[in-house]
């Protein structure tokens, strides 16, 4: 209460900054969405079942730039690897904390995309996944899983700059380049911080990799591209050969559960080292 409290008063001065509530059809959807949910076994995985409702679903980048000023966009049809997990998040925070309505998911989307969930313009959006993480984990929406080792064998040591390095790849700092150096001060306070991740050699049908993830948990994939800490998400699928990725992938330009294992996956992608795993609580 106090956590929902906190939020409403630090939005009250920004609705018109914010108040973008995406097309008739994503009302539609969430909507059916939780109804349907409402009616399911106590024992089914809430994120699985959101996720699967997004399968066949067209993968578009930077959906959340549309907009000259920072505005909570919508958009239940069109996905990249982050909305995608940011949806499935709200939707399970929609029905699990709040009153499974609208207006309880538009909530929860707001918390789980700005820092604190506070949408102060585009530099308070969680725009590196490791920030997303801690801010959502301090929040108490997920946890991230950090052990036993194994598998969580081996260390990620952050060290993020690519978009101070890359301000013409996003609209907003190619239109502003004072939030460059913004962006550059949070890069800077995340340098040289460890989180312990499991390798993708070890991303196999294993007792331990079972006990370690979990149905409906969110895959950040590590990678080793300068100036990056994640290079992709998804939702942990477990299936008899072993675990699978829910995602909305660019290379399929769709959102689907991928028909190789996950192990088999990383191996496809050199840059890619390992994975880390957060529960949504």
């Amino acid at each position: 209460m106090k956590l929902r409290i906190l939020i409403i008063l630090c939005l009250l001065p920004l609705v018109n900054v914010m108040a973008q509530k995406g097309q008739p059809k994503d009302s539609v959807n969430v909507v059916g969405w939780l109804n349907e949910a409402r009616k399911l076994p106590a024992s089914t995985c809430l994120p699985i079942f959101f996720a699967e409702k997004f399968l066949g679903r067209p993968y578009v980048a930077h959906t959340l730039e549309i907009n000259d000023r920072e505005k909570l966009v919508v958009n239940t049809r069109q996905l990249d690897c982050t909305t995608l997990v940011e949806n499935v998040v709200a939707l399970t925070c929609a029905l699990k904390r709040g009153n499974g309505l609208y207006k309880d998911y538009l909530y929860y989307l707001n918390i789980i995309r700005y820092r604190k969930g506070c949408n102060t313009g585009y530099v308070s959006r969680l725009h590196y996944f490791t920030e997303w993480i801690d801010d959502n984990s301090n929040k108490g929406i997920v946890a991230e899983r950090q052990g036993p080792n194994p598998p969580f064998s081996a260390v990620q040591t952050i060290k993020l700059g690519y978009m101070s390095t890359h301000p013409n790849s996003y609209k907003a700092l190619r239109n502003n380049i004072a939030l460059v150096d913004v962006i550059a001060e949070t890069e800077q306070d995340y340098y040289g911080r460890k989180y312990r991740y499991i390798p993708k050699a070890a991303v196999k049908n294993t007792a331990p990799m079972r006990k370690a993830v979990k149905n409906g948990d969110i895959i950040a994939i590590t990678c080793k591209k300068k100036g990056l800490d994640i290079a992709h998400l998804g939702i942990a699928v477990w299936k008899k050969d072993g675990l699978h990725l829910l995602n909305a992938s660019q290379i399929h330009k769709k959102v689907v559960l991928e028909k190789m294992t996950l192990g088999k996956y990383l191996s496809h992608h050199p840059s890619h080292t390992g994975i880390r795993v957060i529960e949504i609580l």
